[in-house]
């Protein structure tokens, strides 16, 4: 979850009931993946960013899913409409690179993105990750500054989630592949600095795509595990248990939303949590391309309402259908 707390008199509303279904679709690749979505007191304004896969270019290999840079959508509306604004100014290194799954904070007057890169346009899966922190004054398109590469667990670390915690400092909880895809953390005092654990905090079953959000008295986990989202709870973001089933493993029955949900992050507003996700698309869509593995490679972006029942987390997709 985007950790962004509102100065009084801010009004984060959602209209979740009035989103449409999906909530964003690319509108140049037709891959919308991978969300982190932040409101902006000073500006009033929903800011969404997202990995912007090429999910329509006829390339080799996996070239379609590298290459990717982060797209940023904005709503003045509550989320019921979302303006498509172009790309994050991310000028790591010359040539075309690789940005995955930002995760967008604001603290202290400074806008923070924590994104995963890889060098080039890859044809297999095979290359170095890492996570880059990058800065700006300004929540803008252009004038990042890449502060650099963190030093975590490996060299294959993707899918940073920034949350603080009680005592002032702050924790991201990320994805290790070389640890057989779990979430390990890194605790840092100041959002710069950063010394991660050896050891994962939560591993089994394999996952990605951590994010960490407070609701109704605990922290809650939730990791994208390929068959739906892994939830998991905690007292104190330290020791966690994990849930019982899935949430999104059923398709639902909305425009778009009829596959099992991936890579999600939390909102939490007056009105109540909110899980956005991202769902491939179905092969009979009229804008679908077939992968080698027979699933469309179009993906949107949904939202669906998070609740607690019984002590544990459920997520109705078709409240709003």
């Amino acid at each position: 979850m985007t950790w962004n707390p509102l100065p009084d008199g801010a009004d984060p509303s959602l209209a979740v009931a009035d989103a449409p279904a999906p909530l964003y679709r690319d509108p140049i690749y037709d891959g919308a993946a991978d969300p982190s979505v932040m409101y902006d007191a000073a500006s009033e304004t929903w800011w969404l960013l997202y990995t912007q896969r090429r999910a329509n270019a006829d390339v080799p290999g996996k070239g379609w899913i590298h290459g990717s840079e982060i797209g940023v959508a904005t709503s003045d509306d509550g989320g019921r409409s979302w303006l498509y604004r172009g790309t994050l100014d991310v000028d790591v290194a010359p040539g075309h690179n690789t940005l995955w799954a930002p995760e967008i904070i604001h603290h202290d007057g400074t806008y923070h993105v924590y994104v995963s890169y890889i060098d080039g346009v890859p044809q297999t899966w095979d290359r170095p990750r890492d996570i880059l922190h990058v800065t700006n004054d300004a929540l803008t398109l252009d004038g990042w500054t890449v502060e650099g590469a963190l030093d975590l667990s490996s060299d294959r670390v993707i899918d940073p989630d920034v949350h603080r915690l009680p005592d002032g400092t702050w924790r991201m909880w990320y994805k290790d592949e070389r640890a057989d895809s779990a979430t390990l953390v890194a605790d840092s005092p100041d959002l710069a600095s950063w010394e991660a654990a050896e050891s994962p905090t939560v591993a089994d079953p394999p996952h990605e795509a951590p994010v960490v959000f407070e609701y109704e008295g605990y922290y809650w986990l939730l990791a994208d595990s390929w068959d739906g989202l892994t939830a998991w709870r905690s007292p104190d973001a330290e020791s966690w248990t994990r849930q019982d089933g899935r949430l999104l493993d059923e398709a639902g029955v909305r425009e778009g939303d009829d596959w099992h949900g991936g890579h999600p992050d939390a909102v939490v507003t007056e009105d109540g949590a909110f899980v956005v996700y991202h769902v491939h698309q179905s092969m009979d869509d009229e804008f679908a391309t077939a992968d080698r593995t027979g699933r469309a490679r179009q993906t949107a972006l949904q939202i669906a309402p998070l609740d607690i029942e019984d002590g544990w987390l459920v997520c109705d997709r078709d409240r709003y259908a």
